[in-house]
Protein backbone atom coordinates (compact mmCIF):
# COMPACT_ATOMS: atom_id res chain seq x y z
CA UNK A 1 0.00 0.00 0.00
CA UNK A 2 2.75 2.43 1.20
CA UNK A 3 4.50 2.47 -2.62
CA UNK A 4 1.31 4.14 -3.85
CA UNK A 5 1.83 6.85 -0.61
CA UNK A 6 2.72 10.62 -2.26
CA UNK A 7 5.70 12.56 -1.59
CA UNK A 8 3.66 14.35 1.16
CA UNK A 9 2.64 11.12 2.75
CA UNK A 10 6.02 9.91 2.88
CA UNK A 11 7.10 12.86 4.79
CA UNK A 12 4.20 12.94 7.07
CA UNK A 13 5.08 9.41 7.50
CA UNK A 14 8.24 9.48 8.34
CA UNK A 15 8.29 12.26 10.27
CA UNK A 16 5.85 11.07 12.54
CA UNK A 17 7.74 7.97 13.14
CA UNK A 18 10.75 9.99 13.65
CA UNK A 19 9.08 11.87 15.78
CA UNK A 20 8.67 9.17 17.92
CA UNK A 21 12.41 8.00 17.75
CA UNK A 22 13.09 11.37 19.29
CA UNK A 23 10.23 11.95 21.87
CA UNK A 24 8.82 8.33 22.54
CA UNK A 25 10.57 6.66 26.20
CA UNK A 26 11.78 3.16 24.86
CA UNK A 27 10.39 1.71 28.20
CA UNK A 28 7.85 -1.15 29.54
CA UNK A 29 5.31 1.06 30.82
CA UNK A 30 2.67 -1.82 30.84
CA UNK A 31 4.22 -2.74 34.24
CA UNK A 32 2.87 0.48 35.82
CA UNK A 33 -0.16 0.98 34.33
CA UNK A 34 -1.97 -2.74 33.28
CA UNK A 35 -5.44 -1.24 33.11
CA UNK A 36 -4.74 0.85 30.02
CA UNK A 37 -5.46 -0.28 26.54
CA UNK A 38 -2.30 0.07 24.22
CA UNK A 39 -4.06 1.63 21.63
CA UNK A 40 -5.33 4.91 24.43
CA UNK A 41 -2.13 5.25 24.95
CA UNK A 42 -0.45 5.55 21.26
CA UNK A 43 -3.33 7.83 20.25
CA UNK A 44 -2.29 9.99 23.26
CA UNK A 45 1.35 9.69 22.52
CA UNK A 46 0.63 9.83 18.77
CA UNK A 47 -0.61 13.69 20.04
CA UNK A 48 2.62 14.59 21.97
CA UNK A 49 4.85 13.40 18.71
CA UNK A 50 2.92 15.27 16.40
CA UNK A 51 2.99 18.55 18.35
CA UNK A 52 6.54 17.74 19.53
CA UNK A 53 7.55 17.60 16.20
CA UNK A 54 5.50 20.46 14.74
CA UNK A 55 7.46 22.62 17.76
CA UNK A 56 11.14 21.54 16.87
CA UNK A 57 10.76 21.34 12.95
CA UNK A 58 8.05 24.21 12.30
CA UNK A 59 7.83 23.57 7.92
CA UNK A 60 6.14 19.63 9.31
CA UNK A 61 2.91 21.67 10.17
CA UNK A 62 1.99 21.78 6.81
CA UNK A 63 3.60 18.61 5.94
CA UNK A 64 1.39 17.39 8.66
CA UNK A 65 -1.79 18.97 7.19
CA UNK A 66 -1.56 18.29 3.89
CA UNK A 67 -0.71 14.37 3.79
CA UNK A 68 -3.27 14.22 6.78
CA UNK A 69 -6.05 15.62 4.37
CA UNK A 70 -4.26 13.65 1.32
CA UNK A 71 -5.09 10.46 3.55
CA UNK A 72 -8.21 11.83 4.50
CA UNK A 73 -9.36 12.35 0.80
CA UNK A 74 -8.17 8.56 0.06
CA UNK A 75 -10.41 7.13 2.86
CA UNK A 76 -7.28 5.98 4.47
CA UNK A 77 -8.71 6.05 7.42
CA UNK A 78 -12.02 4.46 6.37
CA UNK A 79 -14.44 7.78 7.71
CA UNK A 80 -16.29 8.24 4.62
CA UNK A 81 -19.37 5.97 5.50
CA UNK A 82 -18.57 6.68 9.40
CA UNK A 83 -20.68 8.69 11.69
CA UNK A 84 -17.90 10.34 13.30
CA UNK A 85 -19.84 11.06 16.31
CA UNK A 86 -20.83 7.85 16.70
CA UNK A 87 -17.36 6.66 17.24
CA UNK A 88 -15.66 5.63 20.56
CA UNK A 89 -14.29 8.12 22.37
CA UNK A 90 -10.38 7.13 21.86
CA UNK A 91 -11.36 6.75 18.00
CA UNK A 92 -12.86 10.58 18.01
CA UNK A 93 -9.48 11.40 19.53
CA UNK A 94 -7.43 9.90 17.16
CA UNK A 95 -9.34 11.49 14.08
CA UNK A 96 -9.93 14.73 15.63
CA UNK A 97 -6.02 15.24 15.91
CA UNK A 98 -5.22 13.47 12.43
CA UNK A 99 -8.18 15.10 10.08
CA UNK A 100 -10.30 17.06 12.53
CA UNK A 101 -9.13 19.87 10.91
CA UNK A 102 -11.94 18.76 7.88
CA UNK A 103 -14.14 17.43 10.32
CA UNK A 104 -16.50 18.61 12.78
CA UNK A 105 -16.37 15.91 15.53
CA UNK A 106 -18.12 16.32 18.66
CA UNK A 107 -16.97 16.28 21.88
CA UNK A 108 -19.34 16.92 24.76
CA UNK A 109 -17.83 19.27 27.98
CA UNK A 110 -15.97 16.65 30.05
CA UNK A 111 -14.48 15.07 26.24
CA UNK A 112 -13.17 18.48 25.09
CA UNK A 113 -11.36 18.97 28.89
CA UNK A 114 -9.43 15.63 27.83
CA UNK A 115 -9.01 16.58 24.13
CA UNK A 116 -7.20 20.03 25.52
CA UNK A 117 -5.45 18.33 27.84
CA UNK A 118 -4.09 15.75 24.90
CA UNK A 119 -2.42 18.67 23.47
CA UNK A 120 -0.97 19.97 26.46
CA UNK A 121 1.11 16.48 27.43
CA UNK A 122 4.65 17.15 27.77
CA UNK A 123 6.39 13.64 28.38
CA UNK A 124 5.20 9.73 27.89
CA UNK A 125 4.78 10.09 31.84
CA UNK A 126 2.16 12.63 30.75
CA UNK A 127 0.28 10.62 28.30
CA UNK A 128 0.32 7.50 30.65
CA UNK A 129 -1.76 9.37 33.47
CA UNK A 130 -4.24 10.96 31.04
CA UNK A 131 -4.69 7.42 29.17
CA UNK A 132 -4.94 6.02 32.56
CA UNK A 133 -7.59 8.74 33.07
CA UNK A 134 -9.53 8.32 29.91
CA UNK A 135 -9.25 4.19 30.81
CA UNK A 136 -11.65 5.33 34.17
CA UNK A 137 -13.53 7.85 32.38
CA UNK A 138 -14.62 5.28 29.70
CA UNK A 139 -15.07 2.43 32.34
CA UNK A 140 -17.55 4.89 34.03
CA UNK A 141 -19.43 6.00 31.47
CA UNK A 142 -20.02 2.60 30.23
CA UNK A 143 -20.90 1.67 34.24
CA UNK A 144 -23.73 4.37 33.89
CA UNK A 145 -25.03 3.09 30.91
CA UNK A 146 -25.01 -0.22 31.94
CA UNK A 147 -26.57 0.70 35.33
CA UNK A 148 -29.81 2.96 33.21
CA UNK A 149 -33.20 1.34 33.08
CA UNK A 150 -33.82 -0.67 29.75
CA UNK A 151 -36.88 0.08 27.89
CA UNK A 152 -40.25 -1.29 29.09
CA UNK A 153 -38.70 -1.00 32.60
CA UNK A 154 -41.30 2.63 32.52
CA UNK A 155 -38.47 5.26 32.88
CA UNK A 156 -37.89 5.74 28.98
CA UNK A 157 -36.92 9.42 30.00
CA UNK A 158 -33.80 8.52 31.16
CA UNK A 159 -32.23 5.95 28.16
CA UNK A 160 -29.15 7.33 27.23
CA UNK A 161 -28.22 9.04 24.29
CA UNK A 162 -25.76 6.84 22.76
CA UNK A 163 -23.06 6.68 25.06
CA UNK A 164 -20.25 4.41 23.39
CA UNK A 165 -18.47 1.50 24.47
CA UNK A 166 -14.47 1.44 23.81
CA UNK A 167 -13.64 -0.80 21.06
CA UNK A 168 -10.41 1.22 19.59
CA UNK A 169 -10.12 1.14 16.00
CA UNK A 170 -6.65 1.12 14.48
CA UNK A 171 -5.17 3.92 12.09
Amino acid sequence: MWDKASAIVYDLLVGHEVGHALFTDNIDWTIDYPEVPKDFVNVIEDVRVERLMKKTYPGLSRTFYNGHNELNNDDFFSTKEENLDELTFIDRINLYYKIGAFHNISFNDEENEFLTRASQTETLDDVLKLAREITEFVKYKRQKVANLPTPGDGDEMDQPGGEEVETPQQN
